[in-house]
């Protein structure tokens, strides 16, 4: 660990040995963020995603330039099927640490894949689509769309949930529950999913119910019969063998089949045949309403992908933005480098000048945050006369030698670090004078006659300005 003041090797001591500054506090706030990344890597090395998210952000509030854990945060997004905010973590590493990071291969191995990048875009446009679709109550179209989301990355959580979501309120557990045993493999230790699961479980146990066995009874046919004495014999006769109960018993299930299938001709079949009938009707109703409200919300589906196709160019601006050669980072970095050449060697002028060329002054005034604007106008005021000075002493020098390009380049500098210099302007017409630049001539002693006036080089300034008129 070293000295967030010198760089130097921090000791087991409480303070800096190279600077003396007080570190204490420091390095429990460093041992702090490590500790929550070594959690967080126990957690995804038994796929406990969820978790690992929750102990890396921790590290991450601790110590946002902590590359490890927040390369591996990356990591665990992109495991979960978050590769845009995965994306988003290798991004900002890599501008944290533009050498020797890990991150940057990532990133490399994405961009060089276009289809895959094709498949992370629509995957994002897919699932926004079936939320769409679920707030409208078209829930038969959102899975669709969430099993395209899935049939292109299996391993998105977010969507593995939010399709057993809908199975669960069609009342498709089993689908629900393999749904959700998927999520479980990708991420044990995801409370959502442990909770859906949990309601799932529930039903099914419900359903299943106490097994209850069917008890059959056997029955005893007793024959009722007649029995009398014969002699020394005894006989015995069924009452049920007469001949004239067996006629009538034929003779009447004659009789009642055919009253039924009178009965099914005359009254069942024409009520099932109107029943069918409506059936029919309502399931072409039904798919009319549908077929309607597909129509209906085709334009609404193409205005969404207008829409999202000019959310994702934004994003992507908004990414340049921030990590182009000329993006926010790059700017806040070049003034953090700057104030540190200052505050390390305040005498180094030559060295700082060099720090404060590199922040582009267009960018720096397009950042919005006071904090930034108060520590560069700051700076500037405090370190920017002695800067000027530097430029002017080499711009005369060059002067002097009649190298009036070189001249005129150092003027310039100067005059943006000390603009209220009167010297630095009026020999700054006399090279463009000298040069020839007639208008640039012009434009520099009129800001002096203007500015300094009653002064005597304001006096020279007006001289030679008449002689630039006349000679125009």
């Amino acid at each position: 660990m070293r000295c967030y003041n010198c760089g130097c090797q921090l000791s087991e001591k409480d303070f800096c040995t190279g600077c003396g500054a007080d570190v204490a506090l420091y390095k429990k706030i460093m041992y702090t963020s490590n500790f929550f990344y070594n959690e967080g890597l126990e957690k995804a090395n038994v796929r406990d995603l969820s978790g690992a998210v929750i102990s890396l952000r921790q590290s991450l509030k601790f110590n946002k330039r902590n590359i490890q854990a927040r390369n591996l945060l990356g990591l665990v997004y992109f495991e979960m099927g978050e590769a845009v905010k995965g994306l988003s973590e290798w991004v900002i590493s890599k501008n944290l640490r533009s050498k020797k990071n890990i991150a940057d291969d990532y990133i490399i191995t994405i961009q060089d894949n276009p289809s895959r990048l094709e498949t992370i875009n629509q995957t994002v446009k897919k699932y926004n689509l079936a939320l769409g679709y679920c707030q409208q109550d078209s829930l038969d179209l959102a899975v669709i769309q969430l099993k395209k989301v899935l049939s292109l990355n299996p391993k998105y959580v977010r969507a593995h949930q939010l399709l057993a979501l809908l199975y669960m309120k069609a009342e498709e557990w089993e689908k629900a529950k393999k749904e959700l045993d998927k999520c479980r493999r990708i991420d044990t230790g995801n409370t959502t999913t442990q909770r859906y699961r949990k309601e799932v479980e529930t039903v099914l146990e419900t359903a299943a119910g106490p097994k209850t066995g069917t008890k059959t009874k056997k029955k005893k046919a007793v024959e009722d019969a007649v029995k009398y004495q014969s002699g020394n014999e005894t006989i015995i006769q069924p009452v049920n063998n007469r001949e004239s109960k067996g006629v009538s018993v034929a003779l009447n299930i004659g009789i009642g089949i055919v009253i039924g299938v009178a009965a099914a001709c005359f009254l069942i079949l024409p009520a099932r045949q109107s029943a069918d009938t409506n059936n029919v009707q309502e399931e072409l109703r039904a798919v009319s309403e549908q077929l309607d409200k597909k129509t209906s919300t085709i334009e609404e589906m193409e205005q969404q992908t207008k829409q999202l196709t000019e959310e994702n160019e934004k994003l992507r601006q908004d990414l340049s933005n921030y990590s182009g050669n000329d993006g926010l980072l790059e700017v806040i970095d070049g003034l953090l480098d700057a104030v540190t050449v200052y505050m390390e060697s305040p005498d180094n002028v030559e060295k700082l000048g060099e720090a404060l060329e590199k922040i582009d002054k267009d960018a720096a005034g397009q950042v919005e945050s006071p904090n930034f604007q108060s520590l560069y106008q700051i700076l500037l005021t405090q370190a920017g006369p002695a800067v000027a000075d530097s430029y002017y002493k080499s711009a005369m020098d060059a002067y002097q030698k009649e190298m009036y390009e070189d001249a005129i380049t150092n003027f310039v500098k100067a005059s943006e670090y000390d603009p209220e210099n009167g010297d630095i302007w009026y020999n700054l017409g006399n090279a463009y004078r000298q040069n020839g630049d007639k208008e640039e001539a012009i434009d520099a002693y009129t800001r002096v006659v203007e500015n300094f006036q009653g002064t005597e080089k304001a006096r020279r300034s007006q001289s030679f300005l008449r002689e630039l008129n006349e000679e125009r």
